[in-house]
């Protein structure tokens, strides 16, 4: 009989401490809890951390991608490559200026865009490359840069996983033309909601502080304090992705604590890796290329092969144990919408669907116990006895 732990493990947790109470606690005193000085502070800081002249808060990393695609001048009728293995919102912030995004597929290793496939997917159409970097593992940001160079197009990087992520000695971040991180209650750095835009050019930072609260011209904010006036021009039709400062402050405390919550991801990460190395019906996470992994994500992947359950089985026998996953990702294009309107078949992008049907992400964040980590360890080894062929 298997053993239960009592309590069931959630895959995600965020790292609270008492300073991020406090600190919120004085941003509710203070009054003001809308976009102001917190906020300024966090891009900033966050600015400063990953090496990059600008940093725009914004409500999420969804919210970052459009922005960029707006600053960038995408059109209709435009297209821009992006990954067939993401999230939603790598893809539905190209639609939303009726552009096409073109699918690749991805590296079996990696999970991350195969580069060797983005070239022969540019047209006349292609205005950008927005690659991912799945679960914090660098995407062969060099290579994607000299083919965007070659044909004259931006590069904008969904890194919603990716901090802290050294690539070739540059942090994510300072690398590209953009940079979109996430803030979700999830992230390695987590405000509830939020996200990040990091860029080196001048006039696409304003845009996007300018586009993020209504196109109303830039510092509108201050229009609240002694500083300000009550008077405000709108320049541009705009969007409302601005970042409060209660999700500010949240932001500069889990800042100041990224580094030993990365260290602690770090840890179990290994203790995993360890687990799990000598064992032939799992696949570890790589690590390849000269980077770094913060491990958002800790994505298991099971050899089908060596046992007698799928995937879903596999989970459901996890969960029996109290022990919570996920699953990253459902391919794009075997969703309903991007199936129907271009047409596509599993088959289409055959790596990605093939991980998709063996990945499996366990739990992984740094408020996690020794003893949690070794319950995962046991549950997995416990459910792979129980079905190798």
């Amino acid at each position: 009989m298997l053993c239960v732990r009592e309590k069931f493990l959630p895959f995600a947790q965020p790292d609270v401490s008492q300073a991020e109470i406090d600190a919120v606690s004085e941003v509710i005193a203070s009054g003001w809890w809308t976009t102001g000085p917190k906020v300024r502070e966090f891009e900033q800081r966050f600015a400063d951390y990953v090496g990059a002249k600008h940093a725009v808060a914004v409500n999420s990393a969804t919210a970052a991608m459009h922005l960029a695609l707006e600053a960038i001048g995408l059109e209709r009728g435009d297209e821009v490559i992006t990954t067939a293995y993401t999230f939603a919102a790598t893809a539905e912030v190209i639609r939303y200026f009726d552009a096409t995004p073109i699918l690749v597929d991805i590296d079996p290793v990696t999970l991350n865009i195969d580069v060797s496939q983005i070239e022969s997917a540019v047209t006349e159409k292609t205005k950008a490359i927005l690659p991912v970097h799945v679960a914090g593992q660098a995407a062969d940001l060099d290579a994607i840069q000299s083919i965007a160079d070659k044909h004259g197009l931006y590069v904008i990087e969904d890194a919603a996983h990716a901090l802290p992520t050294l690539y070739k000695g540059k942090m994510i971040g300072s690398v590209s033309d953009f940079t979109a991180f996430s803030f979700y209650v999830t992230k390695t750095l987590a405000t509830g909601e939020g996200g990040m835009i990091t860029t080196d050019n001048d006039e696409w930072a304003n845009r996007c502080h300018v586009m993020c609260l209504h196109g109303i011209s830039k510092d509108a904010w201050k229009r609240y304090t002694s500083e300000g006036s009550w008077y405000y021009e709108i320049i541009a039709p705009g969007f409302k992705y601005n970042l409060t400062d209660i999700a500010g402050a949240l932001g500069l405390v889990q800042l100041e604590r990224l580094g030993d919550m990365n260290r602690r991801r770090q840890e179990i990460a290994t203790q995993y890796n360890v687990a799990f190395a000598e064992n032939p019906a799992v696949e570890s996470p790589a690590l390849v290329g000269d980077s770094t992994h913060p491990y958002h994500l800790y994505i298991l992947r099971l050899n089908l092969d060596t046992i007698t359950l799928d995937r879903n089985q596999f989970i459901n026998e996890l969960r029996n144990l109290n022990i919570g996953t996920s699953v990253h990702w459902i391919p794009l294009h075997i969703h309903p919408y991007y199936r129907d309107t271009y047409g596509y078949v599993p088959e289409d992008f055959p790596v990605a669907y093939g991980q998709y049907q063996r990945v499996v992400s366990l739990p992984i964040y740094s408020a996690m116990s020794d003893e949690d980590v070794e319950d995962v360890i046991s549950a997995v080894d416990k459910v792979v006895k129980t079905c190798v062929q």
